[in-house]
């Protein structure tokens, strides 16, 4: 059967990386900039925008071939059209998703990659260079991202072996988590390295774009108006309110008092963690998904980040990396035909095989994305430099590095 552009399939591609778009800019800004100092609201801001932007640069240039291209031994993609050179002209219909242009497959694409830096930056804020962030991001979504979206996504090993990530459950929050583990060990804790949300208003304005760019996220990695689609959304939504009761339930067994913090924390853990299984799994399996990754970020964020001592600002691997971890896992117990047909399912659909499969993605992939970070990082702080000095972290990095400040203070 040829492939046939399809209008409404089109349409809700076009409006899904719209909505992942959202999420980036300024969702995560939004989001990040409310739970830092005053004094370093523009900066934290400032890294996911230049993030999103310089990735849609480099995705364009060779990123999506690189991810994307012709399987080179399962590891990387060909560079077949440099500059996406004749892509959007010939009018072409992508191999991933037939019934959409190419050209609209890999715009969704590169949302991923984007937002995939941009949460990164949390775990860094408050003492990082701009400029070293600068250099640490085309190095990084290269040598980093892109080959492992490509295991996953693009033909890779990892997929031909038949590992499950239905929207970024390893692409984007194990990496993430990992990458942001690997910074902060080689920064160092901050001067004052507690939580001081300085405007908490932000933070939930930017949960809720997050909450809502995320149908985009999960629901548009359909590549479709589908019945699929539909699916992924209830989950997705269901999960993230698991997430969010889950949270505050344990807020208040622990202190006695719910917090706004921890329910935007829970709604995040819960989204993070159905976002690999979210086109796999039914309603039940998504309750339990969101009630098991709350849980786990909850216990990673407040007893294995102090025993450890790692200054995670705003816990990126707390949260993103730990339920992703948890949602990939998942997809081995939950995932069933029944959901997805293009699937064989996992434990309780009979192959427990999966589970194997998914537990070896995630240990892959977590290890790459460490060990990669880590000697980027160093490389960085050995050349141009990683952190601030101590009296630009103690004033403020708004200021000291832009020259600029978020309030007009008296």
């Amino acid at each position: 059967m040829v492939p046939v552009l399809n209008s409404g399939d089109t349409a809700w591609m076009l409006i899904s990386t719209a909505l992942v778009i959202l999420m980036t800019i300024p969702g995560v800004a939004l989001f990040y900039g409310g739970l830092i100092r005053r004094e370093n609201v523009l900066n934290t801001m400032f890294l996911s925008f230049v993030s999103f932007a310089v990735v849609s640069i480099i995705w364009f240039v060779y990123g999506y071939d690189l991810t994307f291209g012709t399987d080179i031994w399962g590891l990387i993609g060909t560079i077949s059209n440099p500059l996406f050179g004749g892509v959007v002209e010939s009018n072409s219909l992508s191999t991933y998703a037939p019934t959409i242009p190419t050209g609209l497959y890999a715009v969704f694409q590169m949302t991923f990659a984007a937002i995939t830096v941009a949460l990164i930056s949390g775990a860094v804020v408050e003492r990082m260079k701009f400029s070293a962030w600068l250099a640490f991001i085309p190095i990084w979504i290269t040598l980093v991202y892109m080959p492992i979206a490509h295991w996953m996504w693009g033909g890779g090993w990892l997929a031909k072996m038949g590992a499950l990530d239905f929207a970024g459950g390893t692409v984007v929050h194990v990496n993430c988590g990992m990458a942001a583990l690997a910074l902060v060990l080689i920064l160092g804790t901050r001067k004052n390295a507690r939580l001081l949300p300085h405007h908490l208003g932000y933070s939930i304005i930017g949960t809720g774009l997050l909450w809502f760019g995320w149908f985009g996220f999960n629901a548009g990695s359909a590549l479709g108006a589908t019945n699929l689609a539909v699916s992924a959304m209830i989950v997705t939504n269901l999960a993230a309110c698991v997430g969010m009761m889950t949270w505050i339930l344990m807020d208040k067994l622990k202190t006695g008092k719910p917090t706004m913090l921890g329910a935007l924390s829970g709604a995040i853990a819960g989204l993070a963690a159905i976002t690999p299984a979210a086109g796999y799994v039914n309603v039940t399996a998504a309750i339990i998904i969101g009630f098991a990754a709350s849980i786990c970020a909850y216990l990673a964020v407040s007893a294995l980040k102090p025993r450890l001592g790692y200054d995670d600002s705003l816990d990126v691997f707390g949260i993103h990396g730990v339920c992703g971890m948890v949602g990939t896992l998942a997809v081995g117990f939950f995932a069933t035909p029944l959901i997805n047909s293009a699937i064989k399912g996992g434990l309780i659909a009979g192959n427990p095989m999966q589970i194997v499969i998914q537990l070896l993605a995630i240990v892959v992939i977590a290890s790459y994305s460490f060990i990669m970070t880590y000697i980027i990082g160093k490389a960085i702080e050995r050349t141009i430099g990683l952190r601030v000095e101590d009296k630009e972290e103690v004033q403020g990095l708004d200021i000291t590095l832009h020259e600029e400040s978020g309030y007009r203070l008296s």
